[in-house]
């Protein structure tokens, strides 16, 4: 083995080892809560649409169920609630623009649905995070409340 074919087995063998870092996922659990107050803070939401998590909030008259945002965004060299509390955003945004299109008041019954799988919890959403792009999907029922 020559000098040049061991160079280029290192170089391949970097290039693996660095693609599986940068594939890292991590699993984060944050608030919804400050994900929805920075987009109305940043004017990206009227506050016309509320909010409410699976297993809180008033029930209402549902205009469309199981509507789904998923959303990516720019991780790279940004810690994982950075990340997460901005691609939130990006699915609390989404989900207010279908809403206010159905002509609901608010997004009901929303769960995490990254990959089709659902997390549920009264005050988190789950984000994936990875060394470039972090994730969230949201999915929920577009609804009319009092």
């Amino acid at each position: 083995m020559n000098l040049s074919s061991k160079l280029f087995g290192t170089l391949a063998l970097s290039l693996v080892c660095s693609a599986q870092a940068l594939a890292a996922d991590r699993t984060v659990h944050l608030p919804l809560q400050p994900a929805i107050e920075a987009a109305q803070a940043a004017g990206k939401i009227d506050g016309s649409v509320r909010f409410y998590l699976a297993g809180t909030g008033p029930k209402g008259q549902v205009l469309q169920s199981d509507v789904v945002t998923n959303r990516k965004t720019n991780a790279f060299a940004k810690k994982d609630e950075e990340a997460c509390l901005w691609v939130a955003q990006s699915a609390i945004i989404a989900l207010h623009e279908a809403a206010k299109k159905a002509g609901a008041n608010a997004v009901t019954n929303i769960v995490s649905y990254y990959r089709k799988n659902v997390y549920s919890n009264k005050t988190d959403y789950e984000c994936h995070a990875g060394a470039v792009v972090a994730g969230v999907a949201l999915r929920g029922d577009l609804a009319k409340v009092k």
